[in-house]
């Protein structure tokens, strides 16, 4: 539809029964005079994120629900197009865009993003994933470090061990390959957690690894010793849930688009490798306003992966104005990569208990990009989300609405 059809939509939206709720959201024009944005508040879409598909039941710390992109890319694009997040995190947007039928484009400054998104955009087979674990070998570690006894069995540590090596001279000798790619991605999101499900002993969910000295604490505290883990069966169970929904038809889908599919790994004000004019839609969420610890709650996984947490440059705005500094380069370059008659869906959440209104500063950062702003899209529901893959909060409080900014590029 185009973009009067879009905004007529979300005006007279009701089909979860209630009607949306109209109001005008002020900002700062590029002249530096007052301006509003229609507003429209409803539930847009559920609250019941199981409706989903399992591809997406990747833990993150920066996920919104796969809803949400979904939302926009059936109303603001055709199948073929391309569809870029450029804070792509866990990859919502991209394999949402995949299982559509859409070309997905993606960017993170976190090298992590990549590992976890690739894989689910070229999923192998459950016969594919059985054969390769049978082969990897598991008693043949090259690092063992003691100290993370503190969260493995002796044996476990030496099958991730084993596990971390075999990834690391694949990728070396070039012979890593899309089952290799996705039996890493689980291997990662199955490091730490709280269930047997996972390879460690009980302790903070996977997308944050405590300390060791942490670590021990708990165990103290709880009384536990790490069990060993069948590392073979928990990468099996996991790679079937996630591919519970991958139908030959999703297969087929993702197959017709994942080879047109571009990642990449640069600061989102900075992704010089797409060409200008080439997107016909961006959805994404930015990280919010407060400082990040990328080597205190990455530390496990940077080691599993043989990264230096310490060469992520990962810089943060915890204020305001540094905040919007920041976006404005951010929009500059999604308008010179969106194509005309383009649009961008830019979703902000809350902050602070709904005290600072970032819908307000993006607006403003759009217009000044030469974007012109069409509605603000808040999907009032329940629900808690935190706002950025490193550990960071929105401000100490979650959020409980989407609210999300919707521009478009003139022909």
């Amino acid at each position: 539809m185009d973009w009067a059809d879009f905004v007529e939509d979300v005006r007279s939206f009701k089909e979860f029964g209630a009607p949306s709720r109209e109001s005008v959201t002020s900002y700062i024009a590029p002249d530096g005079e007052d301006a509003g944005a229609p507003t429209y508040t409803n539930e847009f879409w559920t609250a019941r994120q199981r409706q989903a598909s399992s591809l997406h039941e990747i833990s993150y710390r920066a996920c919104f629900k796969p809803q949400l992109p979904r939302f926009f890319i059936e109303r603001l694009t055709r199948p073929g197009d391309v569809v870029y997040d450029p804070f792509m995190g866990r990859g919502t947007t991209l394999v949402e865009s995949a299982l559509l039928g859409r070309i997905p484009y993606g960017n993170d400054v976190n090298p992590l993003s990549l590992v976890l998104v690739k894989p689910r955009l070229h999923p192998p087979g459950l016969d594919a994933i059985q054969q390769r674990l049978d082969q990897i070998p598991l008693d043949d570690p090259a690092d063992t470090p003691e100290d993370l006894l503190a969260f493995y069995h002796p044996k476990t540590l030496a099958g991730l061990g084993s596990l971390k090596k075999y990834f690391l001279t694949r990728v070396q000798d070039g012979t890593l390959d899309e089952t290799d790619d996705w039996l890493r991605m689980v291997s990662l999101n199955r490091l730490t957690g709280h269930s047997p499900g996972f390879f460690s002993v009980y302790t903070l969910p996977p997308n944050q690894a405590v300390s060791v000295k942490s670590q021990l604490r708990i165990n103290e505290r709880r009384n536990q010793a790490p069990p060993e883990r069948d590392i073979r069966s928990i990468l099996l169970k996991k790679s079937r849930q996630l591919l519970g929904d991958v139908s030959p038809k999703a297969r087929t889908t993702l197959t017709s688009t994942n080879h047109a599919a571009r990642l990449f790994n640069r600061p989102a004000d900075d992704t010089t490798g797409i060409p200008s004019n080439s997107i016909s839609l961006v959805v994404t969420s930015p990280p919010f306003l407060k400082v990040v610890q990328y080597q205190q709650d990455n530390w496990l996984r940077c080691w599993f992966l043989n990264i230096d947490p310490a060469s992520v440059r990962l810089t943060m705005d915890s204020n305001l104005p540094a905040w919007e500094a920041s976006m404005n380069r951010v929009f500059r370059e999604l308008a010179r990569v969106l194509r005309p008659n383009g649009y961008v869906a830019f979703e902000v959440g809350e902050v602070d208990r709904g005290m600072i209104q970032l819908e307000k500063t993006v607006l403003s950062c759009g217009t000044r990009a030469g974007l012109t702003p069409l509605l603000v899209l808040i999907n009032d529901q329940e629900f808690t989300k935190t706002a950025n893959c490193w550990g960071v909060d929105n401000m100490k409080s979650g959020t409980n609405t989407n609210r999300i900014v919707v521009f478009h590029k003139a022909p």
